[in-house]
């Protein structure tokens, strides 16, 4: 028999009894125990299994999961260096609030520091970036003693499963923050044996607490809504019953509604702003400085309601915190006053007015739409319109293309690059399912973070295909992530790719029009010319040239396979 195994069998079960659903592995010696333990329970259909060959691969696909789910995932690695590659999505499930929990194996404590291969000090790696950090002692037991008695001499597998699930849904007796924690768990030889039987305990988990009652909002002030990254429609509730101007981002999860104002940017910085009183904050708004420059007025107060992930703090005294973990989810009340509608027409009716002056769809600025009978105005609208459809593909174009195309039942993934925020331009109000990385905005992981949220969301008949709009470099800072092992589930996922040929985010920069053009192209833009089709093919997934705008809709409403990537070569329209 072996300890190890014993150990990871318990430990599993009993992260299953309290939420864990899926596991995320990768290969390696000393982990063998929790991966043979993890490969039988998901035989037996007690957890998903998913194998990658890269840690950090790995690590975003769990990453994705916790992202769809709300749920832990957990994720194994062997020692060493395998440990610090999943640093980059431990700091980004820290940032956004996503309940990860690493299980790295590792060598007995006393051969730390001894030379000894392949170790090295795994506790402590993550910093100040885990909810909890527990080094925990390799299980011993004599070899005839029963499973039970075994988890008498070990340590406490119940317990620390209980530690690590609160710790990263941010339960009771933490800091009400969800986010990663870390279990470093020595194992000593035997590293693995015959897996002992499996029983998942029965656990009466208490529903959460919310001892304080919803704050009542002050009557009277001018107020607007944001809803940043992770804000969920409880921020689309608050605006429309208050009667409020609703500015969602667009991996909100409130970008809907009739409150919603699309053309945001153009009036924080226009007369409408100044009137502004106060601001409700949810979720973390990052794709704009016409927010951050909002929140930072002393003269406006601010109301943060926190859940996940790192608060928003305004660097001003009139600032207010509710805390969803004290008071539950609808943490804030309002109700209409009788100047609201108004005050929410005037922002509606602005943005409609400047959404049409910006209007990328517009099939000529000297065409309008024709009137019924009107046959000659007809002939010139359905030409326009032709025109449009063979005309090449803006960023703006892109978005608006990939949205409509997605469905409730769909799932949209949006990478850190500038199609993000020519989404958050255009695209209108949809109730859809948004994922994007913002708590850190960085472009590490992207396919990899998609791939764990098309697991999750497609586990049953009803899930639909999970669309990812990223940037070309997005794409190679990841392409690992395109490796999906023989026997391992693929789900359905479309990659577009807006292709402009390297890091053009960068163009906008005041240093971009100041510095020697060769060497910003150089170390900045980063030019790059990798054929995507070759790409594709190498790692076995279909491929799709779109260079207008009808062969891109007709891509996108029927994709080539399981697995599939569209190349958009982008052009410019300013």
């Amino acid at each position: 028999m072996s300890p190890a195994t014993d150990f990871s069998v318990a430990l599993l079960t009993h992260l299953v009894a309290r939420g864990l659903g899926h596991v995320v592995l990768t290969p390696g010696s000393r982990s063998q125990a929790l991966a043979l333990a993890a490969a039988e329970l998901d035989r037996r259909g007690i957890l998903n299994l998913t194998v990658r060959l890269d840690e950090r691969s790995a690590a975003f696909t769990a990453l994705g999961i916790a992202r769809e789910t709300g749920l832990p995932v957990a994720v194994v690695t062997t020692s060493g260096t395998a440990v610090g590659n999943l640093l980059p999505a431990v700091m980004e499930a820290h940032h956004s609030g996503v309940p990860l929990i690493v299980l790295s194996a590792d060598r007995p404590a006393e051969l730390r520091g001894t030379g000894a291969n392949q170790t090295t000090w795994q506790p402590g790696i993550f910093g100040a970036f885990v909810r909890l950090e527990v080094d925990v002692d390799a299980p011993s037991s004599p070899a005839d003693e029963p499973v039970d008695e075994v988890l008498g001499l070990s340590p406490d597998a119940a317990e620390l499963a209980a530690q690590a699930a609160d710790a990263s849904l941010g339960v009771a007796g933490t800091d009400g923050m969800p986010g990663p924690v870390h279990l470093n768990l020595q194992f000593r030889e035997p590293l693995s044996g015959d897996v002992p039987e499996i029983a998942v305990p029965h656990l009466d988990v208490p529903a959460p607490s919310h001892p304080l009652p919803a704050h009542l909002l002050e009557p009277g002030l001018r107020t607007v809504v944001v809803a940043g990254d992770g804000a969920g429609a409880d921020a689309e509730e608050l605006a429309h019953a208050g009667g409020w101007p609703l500015i969602a981002e667009v991996s909100s999860g409130a970008r809907f509604g009739p409150n919603l104002i699309v053309a945001y940017r153009a009036l924080l910085g226009g007369e409408l702003a100044r009137h502004v009183e106060r601001v409700i904050v949810f979720g973390h708004p990052t794709l704009s400085r016409e927010v951050p420059a909002l929140l930072a007025r002393a003269d406006v107060q601010i109301v943060v309601v926190a859940s996940g992930g790192e608060r928003i703090t305004p660097g001003h005294e009139g600032r207010m915190l509710v805390d969803r973990v004290e008071v539950g989810p609808e943490a804030v009340a309002a109700s209409r006053e009788p100047d609201a509608r108004a005050w929410l027409g005037r922002w509606v009716v602005a943005s409609r007015a400047q959404l049409e002056l910006d209007d990328p769809e517009l099939p000529a600025p000297d065409v309008e739409a024709p009137r019924s009978g009107d046959l000659k105005r007809r002939r010139e609208y359905a030409k326009a319109e032709l025109a449009a459809a063979r005309a090449s593909i803006s960023r703006p174009i892109l978005a608006l293309s990939v949205w409509r195309a997605t469905w409730p039942h769909d799932r949209l993934v949006l990478g850190a690059s500038r199609l993000i925020r020519e989404a958050d331009k255009v695209v209108p109000g949809k109730k859809i399912t948004v994922h994007a990385n913002r708590g850190l905005a960085g472009i590490d992981g992207t396919i990899s973070t998609a791939i764990g949220v098309a697991l999750a969301s497609q586990s049953d008949a009803k899930g639909g295909i999970t669309r990812v709009l990223l940037g070309d470099l997005t794409l190679l800072h990841d392409v690992g992530g395109l490796l999906i092992g023989d026997g391992e589930t693929r789900p359905r996922v479309q990659l577009i790719v807006g292709n402009d040929g390297g890091g053009t985010i960068f163009d906008s920069l005041e240093v971009a029009f100041s510095a020697d053009p060769d060497a910003f192209a150089r170390v900045m833009r980063t030019p790059q010319s990798v054929s995507v089709e070759q790409l594709a093919a190498a790692y076995g997934w279909s491929y799709t040239r779109a260079t207008t705008r009808a062969e891109l809709d007709r891509v996108l409403t029927s994709p080539e396979g399981p697995l599939s990537i569209v190349e958009v070569p982008l052009v410019d329209v300013d």
